[in-house]
């Protein structure tokens, strides 16, 4: 366990009141942590402004009222849920649908709950906004950064300051949709792109491209007999496939020990 260096003892708070955990592998000042945070999040910004304008874009081409961007972002923070959630609400779906959809789409994130420091944050507010507050982004950060550089007040900071770019995205971009013309269109196709290009930056780096594959199987699979289910359809078809694949895998391991 670190000891701490500021003098004040390891529960002491910065300015908005994030505790500098016990345990943590460092225990700087407040500005010293929110220096590392913000530079470690440049890449999320990156990625969060100009995909949160577009989300505000898209919500408002979609004849919603502008202000529901920044409230949807601020307290749903799902990313591509988001841009899900528009199409779905405009069309109408249906609850359990809409609840099925945003399972299957989230469940990744059991899998990060079972890696992330959740030992580093005190209390229940922190931990509690940790929780939410967990993206496939900031998991990455975290992930990719060793414990000595992490403490609780960090790790919550990178998750503020990347919850707050994607809601200043958000309401740039539904603030800037009030100027454009009323019927632009495209907007809804960001989504699909951004996954595309996902999917094809994995294609590109991977020598594993069976979930590659196993995505158009899963497509294919849902255009001939999803229906309107065509995305709820896919994602469970995709999860299945990746199940098997995982429970080949230990097989064939276990095999060959």
């Amino acid at each position: 366990m670190s000891t701490d260096t500021t003098g004040r003892g390891s529960d002491a708070g910065g300015p908005i009141g994030v505790p500098n955990t016990p345990g943590a592998g460092t225990s700087g000042g407040f500005r010293e942590d929110a220096a590392v945070a913000a530079r470690l999040t440049v890449p999320v910004a990156m990625g969060y402004l100009p995909l949160g304008a577009a989300f505000g874009i898209l919500l408002v081409s979609q004849g919603l009222s502008w202000f529901w961007a920044p409230t949807t972002a601020l307290v749903v923070f799902a990313g591509s849920l988001e841009f899900l959630a528009v199409s779905m609400v405009t069309s109408g779906l249906g609850l359990a649908a809409i609840a099925m959809t945003t399972f299957l789409v989230n469940f990744r994130h059991v899998f990060y709950g079972l890696s992330f420091p959740l030992q580093l944050l005190a209390g229940p507010v922190q931990r509690g906004y940790g929780i939410f507050a967990l993206t496939d982004e900031t998991y990455s950060l975290l992930a990719a950064n060793p414990d000595e550089e992490l403490n609780g007040r960090r790790i919550t900071l990178i998750q503020l300051f990347s919850h707050g770019y994607w809601v200043v995205g958000s309401l740039t971009g539904a603030l800037a949709s009030t100027a454009l013309p009323d019927d632009i269109k495209g907007v809804e196709f960001a989504l699909t792109a951004l996954f595309t290009v996902l999917a094809w930056d994995h294609a590109r780096k991977r020598s594993n491209l069976r979930p590659v594959l196993y995505g158009l199987a899963s497509a294919v699979v849902a255009a001939v007999v999803g229906g309107e289910q065509f995305l709820t359809t896919a994602v469970a078809a995709f999860l299945l496939l990746l199940v098997g694949d995982y429970l080949i895998t230990v097989r064939a391991k276990s095999a060959h020990a």
